[in-house]
């Protein structure tokens, strides 16, 4: 009966054979990762040391394969191949690859590119991880995603047998508390916006437009993303109908090498959207369309050279209206989780989601609502422990026995 061969990935048996004064040899029959039996050696000044030698080589074996990744290979180059490869699968926007590439540029080749994969076990990258997240957590997330998807890359490739990545401890997620604008805060913002608008005596420059105002305005309207309020044309309003709307089909975005442009379509699907606007909406665009000039794009906010309005520069804008109103926690997100909270409180959070462009609630009740947790109502269960009711209690319970 034949022997059966051996599991891949193992070794049979190790000899030893002197070779000279001080020089040995250790051999062993090892079956590759391509099904192949074949002899590995390795040499020492002694038995001991040719066999330590020889078990290093067959634990570090790569498989002898025409792939250019092999367990031997640097991480930094797993990353550029990896790279080469979701922008040929054409499936992520190129923004994304971006944030991808700046991730892989700045902390992980950086901190991991010397090594070979075979090198980057679950305790160094677990620790590279958690090093990043003690000061910035969002980072931290963002390059485990991408070590995850790379280190899959090596997986699908016979590389490695498992991803590394998968088993590094969870990230620190810093508690945030959902904070929303208050009456008395709309009223600072909105005085704070036409102080900043006001032209100062004596500065030169142009003047401040109107944008912001109309900016914030149109964000607490809508619950838009400040990148899809700049991305408005004209041509996604419909004033003229018994309820006017305004749909949401794309959003501003910034490519190097390409600058801001229009995207034509949203964060995600359920971010296509269309929304009813509240009257002191509708008045705000009739009264921008009756002064607008006119653009290339038929964008509603366009800067004085008829382009695309950036969300850095709205945002620069805001925090120079604010300054001095004790409102610098606020950012052009907090209206977007001003609008949350009050269609939570006047409706619920599924109306809240909608309008926000989220798939379903759970985000929005995480991240957008500002609101405690209601427990069911179980105050008639908990009048039992009542001191009034054990004093009247024609039939108390009784000890058990």
């Amino acid at each position: 009966m034949a022997r059966p061969p051996l599991p891949v990935g193992t070794w049979g048996t190790i000899r030893t054979e002197k070779l000279g004064p001080n020089r040995y040899c250790a051999r062993a029959r090892f079956r590759d990762y391509d099904g192949k039996t074949r002899d590995v050696e390795a040499a020492g000044t002694t038995g001991p040391a040719a066999i330590r030698a020889l078990k290093v080589a067959l634990r570090d074996r790569a498989a002898p394969n025409d792939d250019e990744i092999t367990r031997e290979t640097h991480v930094s180059r797993l990353a550029e191949l990896w790279v080469e490869e979701i922008i040929a699968e054409e499936r992520l926007a190129l923004q994304t690859i971006q944030r991808y590439q700046t991730s892989l540029r700045t902390r992980i080749v950086p901190a991991l590119g010397s090594l070979r994969i075979r090198e980057a076990s679950v305790g160094r990258l677990d620790k590279f991880l958690r090093d990043i997240a003690k000061e910035h957590p969002s980072a931290a997330k963002g390059a485990k995603v991408v070590l995850g998807q790379m280190f899959a890359l090596a997986v699908r490739r016979g590389a490695l047998t498992a991803n590394p990545v998968r088993e590094t401890g969870r990230l620190r997620k810093p508690r945030r508390k959902v904070v929303a604008l208050k009456d008395e805060h709309l009223q600072t913002v909105r005085s704070a916006i036409r102080a900043w608008q006001q032209p100062i005596p004596g500065k030169p420059g142009p003047r401040h437009s109107g944008d912001l105002a109309d900016i914030v305005d149109l964000m607490l309207a809508t619950g838009a993303r400040i990148g899809e309020i700049l991305a408005l044309r004209w041509e996604d309003l419909d004033l003229a109908a018994e309820h006017p709307t305004l749909t949401i089909c794309g959003t501003i975005v910034y490519l190097k090498g390409k600058g801001f442009f229009r995207q034509e379509w949203t964060k995600s699907d359920a971010g296509f959207r269309t929304v009813v606007l509240p009257r002191f909406a509708v008045g705000m665009l009739m009264a921008r369309k009756l002064n607008a000039a006119d653009n290339p794009h038929d964008a509603i906010f366009a800067s004085r050279r008829g382009t695309w309005l950036s969300p850095q520069n709205v945002r620069r804008q805001w925090r120079q209206a604010r300054a001095d109103t004790g409102l610098e926690w606020v950012t052009p997100h907090t209206f977007r989780k001003t609008v949350a909270t009050l269609i939570d409180k006047e409706a619920d959070a599924k109306s809240a989601a909608a309008q926000l462009g989220h798939a379903n609630e759970d985000v929005t009740n995480m991240y957008y609502i500002a609101k405690p947790v209601l427990a069911p109502d179980v105050s008639n269960i908990l009048e039992r422990f009542s001191a009034d009711r054990a004093a009247t209690d024609p039939d108390p319970p009784r000890p058990a026995v």
